[in-house]
Order: structure tokens, then sequence, then C-alpha cells
């Protein structure tokens, strides 16, 4: 029973994920073509499924260039394929962003440019901003995903610090028509937060920027903390002209690979109820209230009956307290749950990220079920000092439980499921 309900798991990632392809979800989103160029544009862990899946549906010629993470390998016949450092920018993502600059700016009102943007794409599209260079925006990049900010948080510093997001590519497209497509990786799906927003409006500011540096008390180098103190800074807003010819539409949700998962597990039986497609928090804690509803199901039934899996979706932070230590924010998230579900040996869970990776590991994410924590015991694993070394990703190797699949190349946020027997 225990491999059945493993396998049930990994059934509902697959599902999840196969609901998040671009293949599956391009139709219906396609511009009307221009009476002039056609060129496609964009960065994201789902960015080079996104240009073949519009080269397939296209009639018509095509020109461009999307960045991907190293490792992704689609090709596509007309469109082509860069790639860049993910989660830390690089100088091939440097010089890509660039091109792309080049390729929009001297566009005339009879062209069009097709942006794919998914999640991944903030560090992938990355031009620092007036005066800073890229060792300085690296610096404070790696800053913001150590201290536990949000995506919104990391992104609203990341915008006013470059030369191409917040709006800035759609303003650099003018007056050529802009068409972007993208796939959410963010909770609440905004437009804007989706890598960092480069072909939308931005409604935040600069000294909201700020005011975020200041909260995760980050330490600016002098040439940051000037470009964020000047009117350079401020990014287009929704009354800028140049925004007047761009439009955006979500093409892909989390919620759409949750509902999928949950179909599934009619199917196989179960009882799922979705929690939440945009639950956020620190990752161990999230995990020990998750921990919390899966031993009211068990006991109680409450609030749905067994077998249950309970469904959710969002992008938990984690706030790295040991150097050193190994583990994605899924790692972090299960081994916090496990922790306060041992000794229930009728749960299992499976939490991973959409795209294949947690963090900046190998690994997709993890599974929890009997057998793990009976390996975990053998070995004499102890939970809280993984924990306290932010070394999940150790724990659950040497426990035998990663879950990895490689890129999927679509990015939805991560997903979790709950088994409850």
């Amino acid at each position: 029973m225990s491999n059945s309900n493993t396998c049930a798991l990994h059934k509902l990632f697959e599902a999840a994920i196969d609901a998040a392809l671009p293949k599956h979800n391009l139709t219906g989103f396609l511009p009307a073509k221009p009476k002039g160029r056609t060129i496609v544009i964009g960065a994201g862990k789902a960015s080079a499924a996104m240009a073949q899946a519009l080269e397939s549906q296209w009639s018509g010629p095509l020109s461009g260039l999307v960045i991907v993470p190293h490792g992704t390998h689609p090709q596509c016949e007309q469109i082509e394929i860069c790639q860049a450092s993910h989660p830390v920018p690089d100088a091939a993502g440097l010089a890509a962003a660039q091109r792309i600059m080049e390729m929009v700016s001297k566009l005339s009102e009879n062209d069009l440019v097709i942006s794919l943007i998914s999640g991944g794409g903030s560090s992938l599209l990355s031009l620092p901003g007036a005066g800073i260079t890229l060792e300085e925006k690296q610096a404070v990049n790696v800053a913001l995903l150590k201290c536990g900010a949000a995506i919104d948080e990391m992104n609203c510093v990341r915008k006013h610090l470059s030369a191409i997001k917040g709006g800035r590519l759609a303003a650099a497209a003018y007056p050529a028509t802009m068409v972007t497509l993208a796939i959410s990786d963010v909770p609440g799906d905004d437009l804007s937060i989706i890598a960092s927003g480069p072909t939308v409006p931005n409604s935040s500011t600069r000294e909201q920027a700020l005011a975020i540096i200041k909260r995760y008390q980050i330490a600016l180098p002098e040439n940051v903390t000037k470009l964020l103190n000047s009117e350079l800074a401020n990014t287009p807003k929704e009354t800028d002209e140049r925004m007047s010819r761009a439009t955006a539409h979500l093409i892909c949700k989390p919620q759409q690979s949750l509902e999928a998962a949950a179909s599934l597990a009619k199917q196989l039986g179960l009882n799922p109820i979705i929690l939440g497609d945009a639950i956020e928090g620190e990752a161990r804690e999230v995990g020990k209230v998750m921990a919390g509803i899966a031993k009211q199901v068990s006991l109680y039934e409450q609030p749905v009956a067994k077998p249950a899996v309970l469904i959710s979706g969002g992008e938990t932070t984690v706030t790295v307290r040991k150097k050193g230590g190994r583990g994605g924010r899924n790692a972090e998230f299960l081994l916090g749950f496990a922790q306060a579900v041992q000794g229930h040996d009728n749960i299992y869970a499976i939490s991973a990220d959409t795209d294949g990776i947690d963090g900046t590991e190998d690994n997709a994410g993890v599974v929890w079920t009997p057998s793990v924590a009976q390996t975990a015991a053998e070995k004499n694993l102890n939970m809280a000092t993984y924990l306290d070394n932010n070394d999940a990703w150790s724990f659950f190797n040497a426990a035998n439980a990663l879950v990895t699949c490689g890129p999927t190349h679509t990015n939805v946020n991560d997903f979790r499921a709950i088994l409850i027997t």
C-alpha cells in the first residue's frame, strides 16, 4: 500500500505539470498578424517551450530571441534560444538582454512584438540600471535570496535597479504593438511581478524598494544606493504613452495545475481539497501548519473525509541561518512538515517545484512516507539538526526521498499534495 500511495503522489505532481505545459495553453491567445515584422522575445524557465509552441501554431515568418536557464535544451527553427544563469544573473543574460533591447528599439507601429514571459525571467533578463555594474546587482540579488524576502519584494527591488524590467522593455518597443503571453509563478498571478514585469506598467516606487532594503537590513553598494535615491530608478506607469500599445495575457496559472491534480485525485478514489494557490510564508513554518491540518483529517476527518488529499500551491521562503546547508524551499517545507507528523503512519506528502528544480539543487522536491521515516530513523538522521543548518536536501538525500525529473519547461510555482489514508 505504501508504494501505491507514493505512486499516487507522483502522478498528482505529473498531472500538475502537464496542465501547465505551454503547448496546451497557447491556443486562443495568439494576436493577429501585423502589416510589418513579428519579433518574438522572452525570458523564463518556460520561454523556450512557449517559443516552440508559438512556432508550431504561427503561420508566417518569425525572428527573435528568448533567454532560458543553463541546462534548458529545447530548440526552435526561427527563434534563437540563449542560455543564462538563474537565480543569480550572469554576463550571458546581460548580453542577451542588451540584444533584446536592440531588437525592439527601432520598430514601427506596423510591427508586432510577442513577449513570452515566465518565472525565472527576472534573473535571466538582467540589464543593470544607470551607474551600477552586473557584479553590484548580483550582490543585491544574492542578499535578497538569503534574507527571506517574498518574491514580490525581491522583484520590487529588481525593477528599480534595472534598465529593462518594470515596463521598460515595452516602453523601448513603442510604437510597435507588444503582446505579452505569460505563465504565472507568483502568488496572486500579478503580471507586474512575473519576471519583474518587463512589459507591463509598474505601480511600485523606488521608495518602496528602499523600504524593503531597510526592512531586511541589506547592505547596498554605494552606486546602488545612489540609483535608488534618484529619478532614474522610476519606472513607466500605466499613464505613460509608451505603454499604450502593450497588452498582456496570462495563458496559465497555478490554479489550473491544482485543479488538474484534484481531478486526477477523484479518479484515484481520493477526496481532494484545494487549500490555496498562493500560500506564502517561511517554508518550515508553513510545513508545520500543513501538518496540523493533515492530523485533523487523520483524527477527525475534518475538513474532509479519508482517504483525502490536501492540495496547495504558492511560494514559500527560506531565511538562511547557517552557511553550507543544501536545500530548496520545498525540501525545507517538507522537513518542517515531517517533524510535526512523526508517528502518523497514514500521512504521505510530496512538495516539489513545477519547474523541476527546487532552489539551486538538481531535484524538483521531496516526498515523505512511512518508509522514508523508517530510513531516517535507521540512519539516525536528526530532523532538528538538519533544519537548524538549512540542510533539508542532505536529510532527504540520505533518506532516499528526493524527487528528480529535470527541467519541465514550465513554471507555475510549487506544488504540494498531502495524502491521508
